[in-house]
């Protein structure tokens, strides 16, 4: 027997508050919330319900009866069907209000702690444009709008070059402008699009798995530097040959052009061999007297401006002398560490990316910091006793988990060696959280600074001081 169709209609719905994960929250009728993906506090609206659980609603806005005040007009055309920039139709101010309240209520409802005054969201200087690094995917067969599927004409050009779909890993939405990376990242992507329909360069196909050209990634650091890099499903020399020289040409402030042969089943370039065509195989970032080189495979904070920022708040939270050990657990390719490093008497990083770790050794050395020690494996694996005992009690441990947060073994462990003061950097506030929670009876929280690295999205990370009871 088939199910009822459970969708329901509210009409003239208040939008009350911003939730988690970018949904706008109402109260239906019979009490229950309503997580709603596409309105903004202050609006009066009808909602269609498209799930329905035991606690609460989802749904969406089908009829606008007033629209509210703390809606601004958003800056994308894309804006809407693309995934990303969900709070682009919100007014900034208001965007760093629920970013700060986020916070604020995961810390006090799932953390439980006591928090001291915190310190007002640092906003981004940019609001748009602000990311070093963009990728995106080649297809021969891109998203159709409701429009064109129910139109006359028929379209002879499916190729794409854009995003994901949200939810959907073989639809690609063709982007024109996007408002996420400097110029002339929307010039390089355009114009390597229109080179390739109009040489007849097979557009990849994620069902079918074929086709050339298959992703591309764009870096821009701050020191003016750009990387292209183009993975291609198999080797044409001609084909590729043809297409760099045309980049090359066209592009000549392009300062390292790359690429990857991957015909595997996901386009994740780590296991993949990069292999520089033009330039230096790496690009530069700056950050006060240090300098970073970032390979294909690096991770570096998307965000150049407000990562300085974040990293100062975090120098400044360990408030070092000169005179501490610092372990910095999940350090990446080590930039925080060597941030701190001057202010400390050494710094131990620790990462489970081998790549990362050489990044941090390598910028280390050309940084002249020899304070700085880099080591390799699984966190809860080498973050032991026997670890401690070879390489010192630290006074001070900073530590930047994944959106995961710490595994509880990396807890216990810092709850056992019961550190002078704990600096964590989180880019998820729920599982922070839980962790202060586990450390709530050894530690008080006594500063805490939330850093809006990505304008016009509902993420933000949070710094918060742990001290010693």
């Amino acid at each position: 027997m088939a199910r009822k169709n459970r969708r329901q209609i509210f009409e003239n719905i208040n939008i009350i508050d911003a939730g988690a994960k970018g949904k706008s929250i109402a109260k239906a009728p019979d009490g229950k919330i309503i997580l709603v993906s596409n309105a903004v506090p202050g609006d009066v609206v009808d909602i269609q319900t498209t799930k329905k659980r035991k606690a609460y609603y989802e749904g969406s806005a089908t009829t606008f009866h007033k629209l509210s005040d703390q809606r601004t007009d958003p800056a994308c055309k894309h804006f809407g069907t693309c995934g990303g920039c969900r709070w682009q139709f919100m007014g900034y101010n208001h965007q760093l209000k629920y970013k700060q309240q986020e916070v604020v209520n995961n810390l006090t409802r799932l953390g439980k702690i006591e928090l001291p005054e915190i310190t007002p969201i640092l906003g981004s200087k940019k609001q748009y444009f602000y990311r070093n690094k963009m990728e995106f995917s080649f297809s021969d067969s891109r998203w159709l709008t409701l429009d064109e599927i129910q139109g006359d004409t028929t379209i002879e050009n499916r190729n794409a070059l854009g995003f994901h779909m949200p939810g959907m890993w073989d639809k690609i939405l063709d982007i024109d402008t996007c408002h996420l990376q400097e110029d002339p990242s929307n010039d390089i992507r355009n114009k390597i699009k229109g080179f390739a329909t109009k040489h007849n360069l097979p557009f990849y196909n994620a069902r079918k798995q074929e086709g050339f050209l298959r992703t591309l990634m764009i870096r821009i650091s701050s020191t003016g530097e750009i990387m292209v890099l183009v993975q291609f499903f198999y080797e044409d020399e001609e084909k590729r040959t043809l297409l760099f020289d045309f980049i090359s040409a066209e592009f000549p402030e392009v300062t390292s052009l790359q690429y990857v042969i991957n015909s595997k089943g996901n386009d994740t370039l780590y296991d993949q061999k990069v292999i520089c065509y033009k330039g230096k195989d790496y690009i530069e970032e700056e950050m006060e007297d240090l300098r970073f080189r970032i390979n294909a495979k690096s991770f570096y904070q998307t965000n150049s401006e407000q990562a300085y920022e974040l990293y100062k708040v975090t120098r400044d939270f360990a408030n070092l002398t000169g005179n501490e050990l610092v372990y910095d657990l999940y350090t990446g390719t080590g930039t925080i560490a060597q941030f701190v490093a001057k202010k400390a008497k050494k710094v131990i990083g620790v990462e489970a990316v081998p790549e990362a770790i050489e990044d941090a050794k390598e910028n280390a050395k050309r940084n002249s910091i020899d304070n700085a020690e880099f080591y390799v494996g699984d966190m809860r694996k080498v973050f032991t006793k026997d670890f401690i005992d070879q390489h010192g009690q630290p006074e001070v441990v900073i530590t930047d988990p994944p959106r995961d947060g710490m595994h509880k073994d990396v807890v216990a462990q810092l709850l056992r060696i019961s550190p002078q003061k704990i600096v964590y950097v989180s880019c998820n506030s729920a599982t922070q959280a839980r962790d202060l929670a586990l450390l709530d009876d050894s530690y008080k929280v006594t500063r805490i600074q939330p850093v809006d690295m990505f304008p016009q999205t509902y993420h933000v990370e949070n710094v918060v001081l742990l001290e010693k009871r």
